[in-house]
C-alpha cells in the first residue's frame, strides 16, 4: 500500500493503483508541455514577424527523447 496525498489528507492505496495514477498523470502533463511548447513557437514567430526581425534559427528543434538520449549516452560511453 501507498499513501497519496490528495488536496488536505492522505489516502492509503494499494501501490499498482497508485503508479497507474501517477504514470496517467505524467502523460497528461507530457502533452500539454508539448502543446504548450508548440503554441510558444507559433507565439514567437509573430511576434519577431510583427518586430519586424527575421525568424529565430533553430527555435523549431524538438528536444530528444528519453531512449534517443540514453543511445547518445550509450555511443559516448564507449
Amino acid at each position: 500500500k501507498a499513501m497519496v496525498c490528495f488536496g488536505n489528507m492522505f489516502i492509503e492505496l494499494p501501490k499498482a493503483k497508485t503508479q497507474e495514477m501517477l504514470r496517467q498523470d505524467q502523460e497528461e502533463l507530457d502533452k500539454e508541455i508539448n502543446n504548450l511548447r508548440k503554441e510558444l513557437r507559433v507565439k514567437v514567430n509573430r511576434l519577431y514577424e510583427a518586430q519586424g526581425k527575421p525568424e529565430l534559427k533553430g527555435f523549431n528543434l524538438n528536444p530528444m527523447s528519453a531512449e534517443e538520449m540514453k543511445l547518445i549516452n550509450r555511443i559516448l560511453e564507449g
